[in-house]
């Protein structure tokens, strides 16, 4: 079964994601006041990340993203947003899989206590998403619209089937894996 990382890869033929995320991340922390090596310090992402992500020259992953977006005190959405973008309407692919089929694109955002997120996936068969634990208080609602998709969590493994969904707390390692034969497509909330 192919495993695919939750990276988000500069290939040219991906979304501009990457190129938002490298313009805001120096906008913001130029903004904030901080050295590449403050932030370093601050969001626990090396400084060769933070100079080669600035320098549009790397492939990082979303959990590195928030880690960033958390230490400069904005949220996800501000790290990879067009900034002339409205983050209700955002639709930003941010994640391929190994599958052609396998992606992920932020669809919107909009304010909770701190953030809250859209997102529409589809894995195709055999593919997989892989995802770092969000920080304390985060938690994601899962509704799938077609296939069979497989949530392995810290807590325990659960299938969610099309029509059903899922909530639970994205503050423990979990994964995505389609566990079916077909395209699985769900529609992903994070909120913190």
């Amino acid at each position: 079964m192919p495993h695919m990382s939750n990276i988000m890869h500069s290939q040219s033929d991906r979304s501009d994601v990457l190129a938002h995320a490298s313009s805001n991340l120096r906008r913001l922390r130029q903004s904030a006041g901080l050295s590449q090596e403050a932030l370093a310090k601050a969001s626990g992402v090396s400084r060769r990340m933070i100079v080669n992500l600035e320098g549009g020259d790397t492939n990082i992953s979303l959990s590195s993203l928030d880690r960033l977006a958390w230490a400069l005190g904005v949220d996800f959405v501000a790290m990879v947003a067009d900034p002339a973008a409205t983050v209700q309407r955002i639709e930003a692919l941010t994640w391929r899989g190994g599958d052609e089929k396998s992606v992920a694109t932020l669809l919107g955002s909009v304010p909770a206590a701190s953030s809250a997120q859209l997102w529409s996936w589809t894995l195709g068969p055999g593919d997989s998403y892989v995802a770092e634990p969000d920080p304390p208080g985060w938690h994601e609602m899962i509704f799938v619209s077609e296939g069979r998709l497989r949530i392995d969590k810290d807590d325990g493994a659960l299938t969610v089937s099309a029509g059903d969904f899922a909530i639970y707390s994205s503050a423990q390692q979990f994964s995505y894996s389609n566990a079916g034969d077909a395209v699985t497509c769900f529609t992903r909330v994070v909120v913190c």
